[in-house]
């Protein structure tokens, strides 16, 4: 059996999830007729105090359709250099709908850079450049190690934006992570921003689906959006079903995940080669690199060689950019399970050692 660090998709739904969508009452979506899918939309738009919320296969197509809805084509999008939507989501809006990004720097807190961002923003008085229609956020930040934005710096984001008629978007895919962590409500951390995608298949253990939450006229466009992709499902209640018991039974208990992480960022600051910073460590993600005797950092390959040995010493953990390797807490973790872990990744450096 092993430990699987590498990612919270890997969680399971809970016997509670499988007995809601056995018993899920449902109907045909696209005519807004499954019960079930309208609840868990209700639902996520009290959470996050929006207006409505639609509920959506992936967390990659909520941000997509948000993209879409929000920007047309030849209006720019304005991510950061280190953002999921960036890296991970196949060039979103540039792909699908002719919006060009325009990068910017990610701060290893996950904040923007404010003046590159200010200094991105461009209007239709230059018809030389894409004007600026949309911002995207990412809270929790992925590739800065579960990183949380304030109130305060989401709110700087959002007036920036607000004051040159730019619309802003929050990747949510962990916001409840991140509102744990912070010791608020969900509602107040999105409270300046337009639009937030956030998982139910990640922190909250849901087998399948995202919600995107915004104004009602938004997600009207937005549903119109989300049938050109081919999100539109028909009897998805049973999905819907175990999202409704992820947020109302699963929430509460993210502040565990947090704690195993934390646990876990201390034990590997115990051990020789593993360089982490401890201080960073907030949510349910860490991140860490290795090095030699001589300090060193490990490329690539020896990453890829000490990940091949913890798995044999059965620890999951995964690759995140060239130095860095990503480990995340998540339901069906527990203490022991980090001692083990930590116990795995320790025996892996050791004949990583006898090799070199």
């Amino acid at each position: 059996m092993y430990i699987d660090l590498r990612s919270d998709t890997v969680t399971h739904p809970t016997p509670a999830m499988r007995k809601a969508m056995y018993e899920a009452e449902v109907g045909d979506d696209v005519y807004g007729e499954d019960p079930t899918i309208n609840r868990l939309q209700e639902l996520a738009a009290k959470l996050t105090g929006k207006e409505a919320a639609l509920f959506v296969p992936t967390g990659t197509m909520g941000n997509a359709i948000a993209q879409l809805t929000h920007a047309g084509r030849g209006q720019a999008v304005i991510v950061g250099d280190q953002s999921h939507i960036y890296h991970y989501e196949a060039g979103g809006a540039s792909t699908l709908g002719g919006s060009p990004m325009y990068v910017v720097p990610t701060h290893p807190d996950g904040m923007l850079d404010m003046d590159a961002l200010r200094g991105a923003i461009a209007d239709e008085s230059d018809e030389h450049t894409a004007a600026t229609a949309l911002i995207c956020l990412e809270n929790s930040h992925n590739r800065c190690g579960g990183t949380v934005l304030s109130q305060e710096q989401v709110a700087a984001i959002a007036t920036l934006a607000h004051t040159n008629g730019i619309a802003v978007h929050m990747d949510g895919a962990r916001i409840f992570n991140a509102a744990t962590a912070l010791g608020i409500p969900v509602r107040d951390l999105v409270r300046d921003v337009d639009s937030v995608m956030f998982c139910l298949s990640k922190g909250l253990s849901a087998p399948v689906g995202s919600m995107l939450v915004g104004s009602r006229e938004f997600i009207r466009r937005a549903r119109r959006t989300r049938k050109l992709l081919g999100g539109g499902m028909r009897q998805a209640g049973v999905l819907a079903a175990a999202g409704i018991v992820a947020l109302e039974e699963m929430v509460e208990r993210l502040a565990e995940d947090h704690e195993n992480c934390e646990r876990l960022a201390y034990g590997l600051a115990d051990l020789p080669m593993v360089s982490i910073q401890t201080d960073q460590v907030v949510t349910n993600i860490l991140l860490f690199s290795l090095h030699n005797a001589d300090g060193q950092e490990y490329n690539t390959n020896q990453i890829a060689l000490f990940l091949n040995k913890a798995r044999e010493h059965g620890v999951l953990l995964g690759p995140m950019g060239e130095k860095n390797i990503r480990a995340v807490t998540h339901h069906g973790i527990e203490a022991e399970h980090i001692d083990q872990a930590l116990a795995g990744i320790q025996a892996a450096l050791q004949e990583i050692a006898h090799l070199e």
